[in-house]
Protein backbone atom coordinates (compact mmCIF):
# COMPACT_ATOMS: atom_id res chain seq x y z
CA UNK A 1 0.00 0.00 0.00
CA UNK A 2 2.85 2.34 0.90
CA UNK A 3 4.36 1.67 -2.52
CA UNK A 4 1.14 2.77 -4.26
CA UNK A 5 1.00 5.95 -2.19
CA UNK A 6 4.60 6.83 -2.99
CA UNK A 7 4.04 6.10 -6.67
CA UNK A 8 0.96 8.37 -6.70
CA UNK A 9 2.88 11.15 -5.01
CA UNK A 10 5.68 10.86 -7.51
CA UNK A 11 3.21 10.93 -10.41
CA UNK A 12 1.55 14.08 -9.07
CA UNK A 13 4.92 15.73 -8.51
CA UNK A 14 6.13 14.86 -11.99
CA UNK A 15 2.92 15.88 -13.75
CA UNK A 16 1.91 18.79 -11.53
CA UNK A 17 1.68 21.30 -14.38
CA UNK A 18 -0.34 18.98 -16.57
CA UNK A 19 -2.73 18.10 -13.77
CA UNK A 20 -3.18 21.78 -12.87
CA UNK A 21 -3.92 22.65 -16.50
CA UNK A 22 -6.42 19.79 -16.74
CA UNK A 23 -8.22 20.84 -13.53
CA UNK A 24 -8.35 24.51 -14.52
CA UNK A 25 -9.52 23.63 -18.04
CA UNK A 26 -12.21 21.32 -16.67
CA UNK A 27 -13.43 23.94 -14.21
CA UNK A 28 -13.47 26.58 -16.95
CA UNK A 29 -15.47 24.34 -19.28
CA UNK A 30 -17.93 23.59 -16.49
CA UNK A 31 -18.38 27.29 -15.75
CA UNK A 32 -18.79 28.03 -19.46
CA UNK A 33 -21.31 25.21 -19.78
CA UNK A 34 -23.40 26.60 -16.94
CA UNK A 35 -23.29 30.10 -18.46
CA UNK A 36 -24.21 28.84 -21.94
CA UNK A 37 -27.21 26.92 -20.56
CA UNK A 38 -28.98 30.23 -19.96
CA UNK A 39 -32.11 30.90 -17.93
CA UNK A 40 -35.07 28.61 -17.35
CA UNK A 41 -38.76 29.45 -17.75
CA UNK A 42 -40.13 29.24 -14.20
CA UNK A 43 -43.78 29.89 -15.00
CA UNK A 44 -46.21 27.24 -13.73
CA UNK A 45 -49.01 28.42 -16.02
CA UNK A 46 -51.43 25.77 -17.21
CA UNK A 47 -52.82 25.67 -20.75
CA UNK A 48 -55.81 23.39 -20.29
CA UNK A 49 -58.42 24.09 -22.95
CA UNK A 50 -55.99 26.06 -25.10
CA UNK A 51 -54.64 25.16 -28.55
CA UNK A 52 -51.05 25.70 -29.66
CA UNK A 53 -49.59 25.35 -33.16
CA UNK A 54 -45.81 24.95 -33.48
CA UNK A 55 -44.01 24.83 -36.81
CA UNK A 56 -41.05 22.48 -37.13
CA UNK A 57 -41.95 20.68 -33.91
CA UNK A 58 -40.67 17.22 -34.81
CA UNK A 59 -37.14 17.82 -33.54
CA UNK A 60 -34.86 20.12 -31.57
CA UNK A 61 -36.17 23.26 -29.90
CA UNK A 62 -39.60 22.89 -31.50
CA UNK A 63 -40.11 19.41 -30.09
CA UNK A 64 -38.96 20.44 -26.62
CA UNK A 65 -41.32 23.41 -26.72
CA UNK A 66 -44.18 21.14 -27.77
CA UNK A 67 -43.38 18.70 -24.97
CA UNK A 68 -43.43 21.43 -22.32
CA UNK A 69 -46.72 22.90 -23.54
CA UNK A 70 -48.28 19.42 -23.76
CA UNK A 71 -47.29 18.87 -20.12
CA UNK A 72 -49.19 22.06 -19.30
CA UNK A 73 -52.36 20.53 -20.74
CA UNK A 74 -52.54 22.25 -24.14
CA UNK A 75 -53.81 20.74 -27.36
CA UNK A 76 -50.59 20.82 -29.39
CA UNK A 77 -50.46 20.80 -33.19
CA UNK A 78 -47.13 19.80 -34.69
CA UNK A 79 -46.97 21.45 -38.12
CA UNK A 80 -44.14 19.71 -39.96
CA UNK A 81 -42.80 18.89 -43.41
CA UNK A 82 -41.61 15.34 -42.61
CA UNK A 83 -44.73 13.50 -41.45
CA UNK A 84 -42.88 10.31 -40.52
CA UNK A 85 -40.63 12.16 -38.08
CA UNK A 86 -43.56 14.26 -36.90
CA UNK A 87 -45.66 11.21 -35.99
CA UNK A 88 -42.71 9.68 -34.15
CA UNK A 89 -42.24 12.95 -32.25
CA UNK A 90 -45.96 13.13 -31.44
CA UNK A 91 -45.90 9.58 -30.04
CA UNK A 92 -42.89 10.47 -27.90
CA UNK A 93 -44.51 13.68 -26.63
CA UNK A 94 -47.74 11.86 -25.75
CA UNK A 95 -45.81 9.24 -23.82
CA UNK A 96 -43.61 11.72 -21.93
CA UNK A 97 -46.34 14.25 -21.18
CA UNK A 98 -49.27 11.94 -20.55
CA UNK A 99 -51.27 14.20 -22.87
CA UNK A 100 -52.91 12.40 -25.80
CA UNK A 101 -54.13 15.66 -27.34
CA UNK A 102 -51.10 16.01 -29.63
CA UNK A 103 -51.79 16.04 -33.37
CA UNK A 104 -49.74 16.23 -36.55
CA UNK A 105 -50.48 18.37 -39.60
CA UNK A 106 -48.57 18.73 -42.84
CA UNK A 107 -46.69 21.99 -43.45
CA UNK A 108 -43.93 22.72 -45.94
CA UNK A 109 -42.91 26.34 -45.47
CA UNK A 110 -41.06 26.24 -48.80
CA UNK A 111 -44.46 26.05 -50.50
CA UNK A 112 -47.01 28.84 -50.18
CA UNK A 113 -49.69 26.40 -51.30
CA UNK A 114 -48.79 24.10 -48.41
CA UNK A 115 -49.01 27.07 -46.02
CA UNK A 116 -52.47 27.94 -47.34
CA UNK A 117 -53.59 24.30 -47.15
CA UNK A 118 -52.52 23.99 -43.52
CA UNK A 119 -54.12 27.30 -42.53
CA UNK A 120 -57.37 26.27 -44.23
CA UNK A 121 -57.36 22.91 -42.43
CA UNK A 122 -56.71 24.53 -39.06
CA UNK A 123 -59.55 27.00 -39.56
CA UNK A 124 -61.91 24.18 -40.55
CA UNK A 125 -61.01 21.67 -37.85
CA UNK A 126 -59.98 23.72 -34.81
CA UNK A 127 -62.30 25.72 -32.57
CA UNK A 128 -59.60 28.09 -31.37
CA UNK A 129 -55.92 29.01 -31.66
CA UNK A 130 -54.36 30.52 -28.56
CA UNK A 131 -50.63 30.35 -29.32
CA UNK A 132 -48.84 30.26 -32.67
CA UNK A 133 -45.12 29.52 -32.46
CA UNK A 134 -43.18 30.19 -35.66
CA UNK A 135 -40.23 27.96 -34.86
CA UNK A 136 -39.22 26.12 -38.04
CA UNK A 137 -36.26 27.31 -40.05
CA UNK A 138 -33.33 26.54 -42.30
CA UNK A 139 -29.80 27.85 -41.77
CA UNK A 140 -26.81 28.39 -44.06
CA UNK A 141 -28.13 26.18 -46.84
CA UNK A 142 -26.77 26.25 -50.41
CA UNK A 143 -28.39 28.49 -53.02
CA UNK A 144 -31.74 26.74 -53.06
CA UNK A 145 -35.15 28.01 -54.17
CA UNK A 146 -38.60 27.44 -52.70
CA UNK A 147 -41.46 26.06 -54.79
CA UNK A 148 -42.43 29.68 -55.48
CA UNK A 149 -38.92 30.59 -56.66
CA UNK A 150 -37.89 32.54 -53.57
CA UNK A 151 -34.47 32.23 -51.99
CA UNK A 152 -34.86 29.34 -49.53
CA UNK A 153 -33.83 30.94 -46.23
CA UNK A 154 -35.86 34.11 -46.74
CA UNK A 155 -38.75 32.04 -48.10
CA UNK A 156 -38.91 29.52 -45.26
CA UNK A 157 -37.76 31.58 -42.29
CA UNK A 158 -39.78 34.69 -43.11
CA UNK A 159 -42.25 34.50 -45.99
CA UNK A 160 -43.83 31.15 -45.07
CA UNK A 161 -44.39 32.26 -41.50
CA UNK A 162 -45.52 35.72 -42.62
CA UNK A 163 -48.27 34.18 -44.73
CA UNK A 164 -49.27 31.57 -42.14
CA UNK A 165 -49.58 34.16 -39.39
CA UNK A 166 -51.61 36.56 -41.50
CA UNK A 167 -54.06 33.87 -42.60
CA UNK A 168 -54.56 32.66 -39.01
CA UNK A 169 -54.67 36.12 -37.43
CA UNK A 170 -58.48 36.34 -37.33
CA UNK A 171 -58.59 33.00 -35.53
CA UNK A 172 -56.04 34.29 -33.02
CA UNK A 173 -58.17 37.41 -32.52
CA UNK A 174 -61.25 35.29 -31.78
CA UNK A 175 -59.24 33.32 -29.22
CA UNK A 176 -57.74 36.41 -27.53
CA UNK A 177 -55.87 36.88 -25.35
CA UNK A 178 -53.52 35.01 -27.64
CA UNK A 179 -49.86 35.06 -28.59
CA UNK A 180 -47.61 34.81 -31.64
CA UNK A 181 -44.06 33.72 -30.84
CA UNK A 182 -41.36 34.11 -33.51
CA UNK A 183 -37.99 32.39 -33.15
CA UNK A 184 -35.25 34.62 -34.55
CA UNK A 185 -31.51 34.60 -33.80
CA UNK A 186 -28.69 36.73 -32.46
CA UNK A 187 -27.48 36.73 -36.08
CA UNK A 188 -30.16 39.31 -36.89
CA UNK A 189 -27.73 41.88 -35.46
CA UNK A 190 -25.47 41.44 -38.51
CA UNK A 191 -28.29 41.44 -41.03
CA UNK A 192 -29.88 43.93 -43.38
CA UNK A 193 -32.85 43.69 -45.73
CA UNK A 194 -31.60 43.68 -49.33
CA UNK A 195 -34.59 45.39 -50.89
CA UNK A 196 -32.66 45.89 -54.12
CA UNK A 197 -32.04 42.11 -54.42
CA UNK A 198 -34.27 40.37 -51.89
CA UNK A 199 -33.52 36.88 -53.25
CA UNK A 200 -29.77 37.62 -53.36
CA UNK A 201 -29.54 36.61 -57.01
CA UNK A 202 -26.50 38.82 -57.63
CA UNK A 203 -24.36 37.60 -54.77
CA UNK A 204 -25.68 34.69 -52.71
CA UNK A 205 -23.87 33.99 -49.46
CA UNK A 206 -25.48 31.59 -46.97
CA UNK A 207 -24.62 33.68 -43.92
CA UNK A 208 -25.88 36.92 -45.52
CA UNK A 209 -29.14 35.23 -46.43
CA UNK A 210 -29.62 33.76 -42.96
CA UNK A 211 -28.98 37.08 -41.26
CA UNK A 212 -31.44 38.83 -43.57
CA UNK A 213 -34.15 36.27 -42.76
CA UNK A 214 -33.59 36.55 -39.01
CA UNK A 215 -33.70 40.34 -39.13
CA UNK A 216 -36.93 39.99 -41.10
CA UNK A 217 -38.35 37.91 -38.21
CA UNK A 218 -37.77 40.73 -35.72
CA UNK A 219 -39.10 43.42 -38.05
CA UNK A 220 -42.18 41.32 -38.80
CA UNK A 221 -42.90 40.87 -35.10
CA UNK A 222 -42.54 44.60 -34.49
CA UNK A 223 -44.84 45.65 -37.33
CA UNK A 224 -47.41 42.97 -36.52
CA UNK A 225 -47.48 44.17 -32.91
CA UNK A 226 -48.26 47.69 -34.13
CA UNK A 227 -51.05 46.41 -36.34
CA UNK A 228 -52.57 44.22 -33.60
CA UNK A 229 -52.81 46.88 -30.87
CA UNK A 230 -56.09 46.59 -29.03
CA UNK A 231 -56.95 43.15 -30.44
CA UNK A 232 -55.62 41.01 -27.59
CA UNK A 233 -53.08 39.32 -29.88
CA UNK A 234 -49.54 39.89 -28.60
CA UNK A 235 -46.25 39.31 -30.43
CA UNK A 236 -42.96 38.05 -29.01
CA UNK A 237 -39.69 37.55 -30.88
CA UNK A 238 -36.69 35.78 -29.40
CA UNK A 239 -33.14 34.53 -29.65
CA UNK A 240 -32.97 30.90 -28.43
CA UNK A 241 -29.19 30.91 -28.16
CA UNK A 242 -26.82 28.37 -29.69
CA UNK A 243 -28.17 24.84 -29.26
CA UNK A 244 -27.33 21.38 -30.53
CA UNK A 245 -30.10 20.89 -33.09
CA UNK A 246 -30.50 19.78 -36.69
CA UNK A 247 -30.65 23.43 -37.75
CA UNK A 248 -26.87 23.38 -38.12
CA UNK A 249 -26.83 20.40 -40.47
CA UNK A 250 -25.32 22.50 -43.28
CA UNK A 251 -22.48 23.61 -41.01
CA UNK A 252 -21.31 20.15 -39.94
CA UNK A 253 -17.68 19.51 -40.96
CA UNK A 254 -17.06 16.40 -43.04
CA UNK A 255 -13.62 15.73 -41.57
CA UNK A 256 -13.40 13.41 -38.54
CA UNK A 257 -10.57 15.54 -37.14
CA UNK A 258 -12.61 18.74 -37.44
CA UNK A 259 -15.47 17.06 -35.61
CA UNK A 260 -13.10 16.01 -32.82
CA UNK A 261 -11.76 19.54 -32.54
CA UNK A 262 -15.32 20.87 -32.25
CA UNK A 263 -16.26 18.38 -29.53
CA UNK A 264 -15.32 20.61 -26.53
CA UNK A 265 -17.38 23.45 -28.01
CA UNK A 266 -20.34 21.19 -28.70
CA UNK A 267 -20.24 20.02 -25.09
CA UNK A 268 -20.71 23.58 -23.83
CA UNK A 269 -23.61 24.80 -25.99
CA UNK A 270 -27.28 24.46 -25.08
CA UNK A 271 -29.26 21.26 -25.28
CA UNK A 272 -32.55 21.52 -27.23
CA UNK A 273 -34.40 21.65 -23.90
CA UNK A 274 -32.28 24.59 -22.75
CA UNK A 275 -32.68 26.27 -26.13
CA UNK A 276 -36.46 26.00 -25.87
CA UNK A 277 -36.74 27.91 -22.59
CA UNK A 278 -37.20 31.40 -24.04
CA UNK A 279 -39.80 30.13 -26.54
CA UNK A 280 -41.70 28.57 -23.65
CA UNK A 281 -41.31 31.74 -21.58
CA UNK A 282 -42.75 33.91 -24.36
CA UNK A 283 -45.62 31.47 -24.88
CA UNK A 284 -46.79 31.11 -21.29
CA UNK A 285 -45.29 33.54 -18.78
CA UNK A 286 -48.04 35.56 -17.12
CA UNK A 287 -45.83 38.63 -16.65
CA UNK A 288 -45.79 39.17 -20.43
CA UNK A 289 -49.56 39.41 -20.80
CA UNK A 290 -49.46 43.18 -21.38
CA UNK A 291 -46.31 43.26 -23.52
CA UNK A 292 -46.10 42.98 -27.28
CA UNK A 293 -43.53 43.53 -30.02
CA UNK A 294 -40.47 43.08 -27.81
CA UNK A 295 -37.41 40.90 -28.30
CA UNK A 296 -36.22 38.36 -25.73
CA UNK A 297 -33.13 36.32 -24.91
CA UNK A 298 -32.56 33.99 -21.94
CA UNK A 299 -36.10 34.56 -20.67
CA UNK A 300 -35.72 38.32 -20.42
CA UNK A 301 -36.29 41.38 -22.64
CA UNK A 302 -33.29 42.45 -24.68
CA UNK A 303 -32.78 45.38 -27.02
CA UNK A 304 -32.35 44.09 -30.59
CA UNK A 305 -30.04 45.60 -33.19
CA UNK A 306 -30.82 49.19 -34.30
CA UNK A 307 -31.83 47.85 -37.73
CA UNK A 308 -34.57 45.82 -36.04
CA UNK A 309 -36.07 48.96 -34.48
CA UNK A 310 -36.57 50.82 -37.75
CA UNK A 311 -40.33 51.16 -38.23
CA UNK A 312 -39.94 52.54 -41.74
CA UNK A 313 -38.01 49.45 -42.82
CA UNK A 314 -40.52 47.22 -41.01
CA UNK A 315 -43.41 48.75 -42.96
CA UNK A 316 -41.49 48.51 -46.22
CA UNK A 317 -40.72 44.84 -45.54
CA UNK A 318 -44.39 44.19 -44.75
CA UNK A 319 -45.45 45.72 -48.05
CA UNK A 320 -42.87 43.73 -50.01
CA UNK A 321 -43.71 40.49 -48.21
CA UNK A 322 -47.43 40.98 -48.83
CA UNK A 323 -46.74 41.41 -52.52
CA UNK A 324 -44.45 38.36 -52.70
CA UNK A 325 -47.01 36.00 -51.09
CA UNK A 326 -50.06 37.60 -52.78
CA UNK A 327 -51.61 38.48 -49.43
CA UNK A 328 -55.07 39.99 -49.91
Amino acid sequence: MQLYVETAREFVKTHAIGITVAVVTGASLLALRRWMAGEVCRSKARLDGKTVLITGANTGIGKETALDLARRGARVILACRDLTKAHMAADDIRQQSGNDNVVVKKLDLASLQSVRDLAREVMLTENRLDILINNAGVMMCPKWKTDDNFEMQFGVNHLGHFLLTNILIDMLKRSAPSRVVIVSSLEHEKGRIHFEDINLELDYQPNVSYRQSKLANVLFSRELANRMKGTGVNMYCLNPGVARTELGRHLSPTSVWKNLLLLPYLMTIKTPQEGAQTSIYCAVDESLANESGLYYSDCAPKTPAPAALDDIVAKKLWSLSSSMVDLV
